[in-house]
């Protein structure tokens, strides 16, 4: 529940610093675009995020959960807020033409080399949270409590949260009262998009390895083909959803790779399914990963395997849950702010780590949207009706979000969601660090 009694007149005050800000912020997003890293491995970008909170007067903690900063911004009494923003890249080839486009090269943990790219947003939400930091903690008359500005690595492969919080981020950090975080995506920049309950899917991704008994090609009977085996799972896991579900639920099962034999007239003697599944609730989730390994058993058992199935699950990723009393806060507070750019934020199929944070600490938490694509660009192509084929989407090399008025709405996002639980400076009161 909101705790000043006028957030609209705090955010006012306190984004009057916007205009300084809006242009190292951009300088910054450019610097951050051009020079991405992995997951695990954001040590340039980290040490970039904890010189420019220095520079902000803020407390920083380096290192936490591997590379992960966190600022702390006490500001006397009153409520904690945690803002979050990810850092990490993509091993995408930047395709978008730039003239701050990324070719940086980096080691995937395979020992690979791969082309990296910020091809998911994560350099806008660095700029924009840096930017709200700094504007808060350069206007502490205008509010009382504790901002938490925390930096995450590796949300991409969905432990960098969980990381932060095994590293005693607790001990660090006061117990927030309300978590915070944004995304950017292919909507027109601008706009900000609040939804309440679950807002992105629970993800899971899973490996089974089916074992067969290998055989010349020419004498099957020989055999347990895990090639025919693997098909006919593939295609039975189609039916959890067409036949198990409530027709309306939202569930994905896409099975993205299938890997058995070396050679046309060689029977391998094992294959490896790679599969991803996406639910908006706990109970559909056991449902669907039970489904699964209940059909895998019986097709293995129907094709007489040696031995069972072997399975592991990988890049899980949590529910993310708009606590209904926390959106409605953000969502009033955006639409004053806002106005007719406060939108609701459609039900989105991408998955965050983001929840591991507020879940560590117990608290509420509101995840919400902002455009980052140019609104001419977007109109014309929902004119033509050609958004899916024009417009990119996050983790496409084409994606781009405009740096105007993507980080100005980002950065006013951030201060203003904020404002609407830290309190208003009591008549007196001393400012500065509590």
């Amino acid at each position: 529940m909101a705790t000043s009694p006028d957030p609209t007149s705090s955010a006012t005050a306190v984004l009057a610093g916007l205009g300084e800000v809006r242009s190292w912020a951009a300088d910054l997003y450019r610097d951050l675009h051009a020079h991405p890293e992995l997951s695990h491995q954001e040590h340039a970008t980290a040490e970039k995020v904890a010189t420019r909170l220095v520079s902000s007067g803020i407390e920083v903690h380096r290192g936490v959960g591997g590379t992960g900063v966190v600022g702390l911004i006490r500001n006397g009494a009153g409520p904690t807020v945690l803002l979050r923003a990810d850092m990490d890249a993509l091993p995408v080839a930047e395709a978008t033409g730039l003239d701050y486009a990324s070719q940086a090269r980096g080691e995937d943990p395979s020992g690979n080399e791969v082309p990296v790219m910020h091809a998911c947003g994560h350099d806008v939400h660095v700029a924009c949270l840096l930017g709200a930091a700094h504007l808060l903690a350069s206007t502490p008359t205008q509010w009382s409590g504790t901002v938490i500005a925390l930096f995450q690595p590796a949300e991409e492969t969905g432990d960098g949260a969980r990381a932060m919080v095994a590293d005693h981020l607790d001990s660090l950090v006061p117990k927030p009262d309300v978590a915070l975080a944004q995304h950017v995506l292919p909507a027109p920049a601008g706009l900000v998009g609040t939804h309440e309950g679950p807002t992105l899917s629970a993800a899971d991704s899973m490996r089974i390895t089916l074992h067969g008994r290998g055989a010349h090609g020419s004498m099957p009977q020989a055999a347990v083909d895990p090639v025919v085996l693997a098909a006919t799972i593939v295609v039975r896991l189609q039916t959890i959803v067409a036949r198990e579900m409530r027709p309306g639920e939202p569930v994905v099962v896409t099975v993205g790779s299938l890997r058995a034999g070396t050679k046309s007239n060689v029977i391998a003697d094992h294959a490896e399914v790679e599969l991803n599944v996406r639910t908006y609730s706990e109970t559909t989730r056991d449902a669907v990963l039970s489904a699964i390994r209940r059909i895998v058993d019986a097709e293995c058992q129907a094709s007489r395997c040696p031995r069972p199935a072997d399975y592991e699950l990988f890049d899980r990723f949590p529910l993310t849950t708009n606590d209904p009393g926390a959106t409605a806060t953000v969502a009033a507070a955006f639409s004053a702010h806002f106005g007719e750019r406060a939108r609701t934020l459609p039900m989105q199929s991408a998955s965050e780590d983001f929840s591991d944070l507020p879940n560590a600490f117990g608290i509420p938490s509101c995840y919400w949207g902002i455009g980052g694509t140019d609104p001419d660009a977007y109109r014309q192509a929902e004119a033509a009706g050609r958004l899916d084929t024009d417009i990119p989407v996050n983790h496409s090399a084409a994606f781009a979000p405009v740096i105007e008025p993507t980080l100005s709405t980002g950065i006013e996002a951030m201060v203003v969601a904020a404002l609407a639980w830290l309190s208003e400076r009591p008549e007196g009161a001393a400012a500065g660090p509590g």
